[in-house]
């Protein structure tokens, strides 16, 4: 999609909202933005678009450029692979199909870890959904916050690492579609995907893999994000270079859920324009 207007950075492309797993409504995570200097935002909430009508009207208010965005899950074997999605048609029926089914498994699985965490601790359903706001699709996140409210644990962190760890007797894992058909959805959706934090501690995803997902219209990689580590990084930066990828770099903010903080990481003006360029699905909003 051609660009018509004219944005200015620092850009942020990698911002939550409470509609997932973030603190604050999208209003607020855009003027959370704001404060900390950024000037393009996206929304990238887990598996939903819920947040873009709110997000883009406080953004132009703030004279910031709004660009539509969502995070897809996806899964390669144990690991998760987090598909950003940027400027998608949110009415595609296929990419719609798809984030209707994880979200409804997001659910299931909630409900499934509350009742095994309820065996051992004093804990009840209605905790859980007291750390939820209107629409926001129920996830490990409002557990963990639920865990803290109950002073079970000190924070998301230490809940993440025990109570709700992935190796944990209470843990149930996510549906969620294999990485190549991830991307093949958002690009098919018109957006442009982008493999979050992509050489985080679990290390790179095969390369075979990789090709697959390049083969399937996969446009590039988040190499600015606090996760990633070398020498996984390294090797990303090369392909990226090789292959003329996008490259971004961003805050993966969630207001009190993470440390992350807007602008932390930006994204390049000629990488955004890139982005815009090739999407087919929506369009930024421009103050």
């Amino acid at each position: 999609m051609p660009t018509t207007q004219r944005f200015e950075g620092p850009s942020d492309l990698h911002l939550h909202s409470a509609h997932s797993d973030g603190t604050q409504p999208p209003a607020e995570v855009m003027a959370s933005a704001h404060r900390h200097g950024v000037r393009t935002a996206a929304l990238t909430d887990h598996d939903t678009t819920a947040g873009w009508a709110e997000a883009a009207e406080a953004a132009t208010s703030l004279d910031m450029t709004f660009l539509p965005g969502m995070e897809l899950s996806a899964r390669h074997e144990w690991r998760s692979v987090h598909v950003l999605a940027y400027l998608p048609d949110p009415d595609d029926p296929e990419l719609r199909a798809m984030t209707e089914r994880i979200r409804s498994s997001r659910l299931d699985r909630a409900r499934l870890m509350a009742d095994r965490i309820a065996r051992d601790y004093d804990l009840v359903w209605d905790d859980i959904l007291e750390q939820t706001t209107d629409g926001a699709t129920v996830g490990r996140p409002h557990i963990a916050d639920a865990l803290v409210a109950r002073g079970l644990v000190r924070d998301r962190a230490e809940a993440f690492a025990g109570i709700l760890s992935p190796g944990g007797d209470y843990y149930v894992a996510l549906y969620a579609p294999d990485p190549v058909t991830a991307v093949a959805l958002v690009t098919g959706a018109g957006g442009v995907p982008v493999i979050a934090h992509p050489a985080g501690r679990a290390g790179l995803l095969p390369a075979k893999l990789l090709q697959r997902m390049l083969d399937a219209g996969l446009a590039g990689f988040e190499l600015g994000h606090r996760e990633n580590r070398e020498p996984g990084l390294q090797t990303l930066r090369d392909l990226c270079r090789e292959r003329d990828l996008i490259v971004t770099g961003s805050s993966d903010y969630h207001g009190l859920g993470k440390p992350n903080q807007p602008g932390e990481h930006t994204t390049s003006d000629d990488m955004v324009a890139r982005i815009i360029e090739r999407a087919t699905g929506s369009a930024p909003v421009y103050p």
